[in-house]
């Protein structure tokens, strides 16, 4: 496993930072049968560029992004939680597929409850915690984010890509 990745906030940077961080992001791969599950990794970092609500970050390690995700105020409900203000969504989220396997995805789920947290307590807006729901049939998916400290708090059935289980981290 790995030993650490910085979670980069790609509201928070310089023009030419962001530009240089969407060329490596443009560049990110998702893996065999990811597409019914996550969008297209570019595509969903611009549009959370241009939603007050979304947080959008790269996963870097050692200075590329080797993945991305998105934390998002007041859209809990989309992973089966039962209000939209309790909890930051986590959405968007992937890890580059020629670096899957390693351990990222786990210390990136790690690094979004801590940068959840921070933002609350920037913002005051009073989550307690990280809401997700990730597709009953990615049990690798399911592993990383047990392994991050997420709990499974049942089964979720709303989504467009089949059953998905909606899993919560407390900060």
């Amino acid at each position: 496993m790995s030993g650490h990745v910085w979670l980069l906030p790609l509201k928070n940077i310089d023009d030419d930072a962001r530009a240089v961080k969407l060329g490596e992001i443009a560049l990110l791969e998702r893996g065999e049968g990811q597409q019914k599950f996550v969008g297209e990794p570019l595509r969903m970092m611009l549009i959370a560029l241009e939603e007050e609500s979304r947080h959008p970050f790269a996963v870097d390690e050692n200075g590329t992004a080797v993945g991305v995700l998105t934390l998002q105020a007041g859209a809990a409900t989309l992973a089966g939680w039962p209000d939209d203000d309790t909890a930051w969504l986590l959405r968007g989220f992937l890890i580059d597929r020629r670096q899957q396997g390693n351990g990222l995805g786990t210390l990136a789920a790690e690094a979004a409850v801590r940068e959840a947290a921070k933002l609350t307590a920037g913002l005051g807006s009073g989550q307690a915690g990280v809401v997700l729901s990730v597709n009953e049939g990615n049990p690798a998916g399911q592993a990383a984010y047990s392994k991050a400290g997420f709990e499974d708090r049942g089964q979720y059935l709303g989504g467009g890509s089949g059953p998905q289980r909606t899993m919560y981290r407390a900060f």
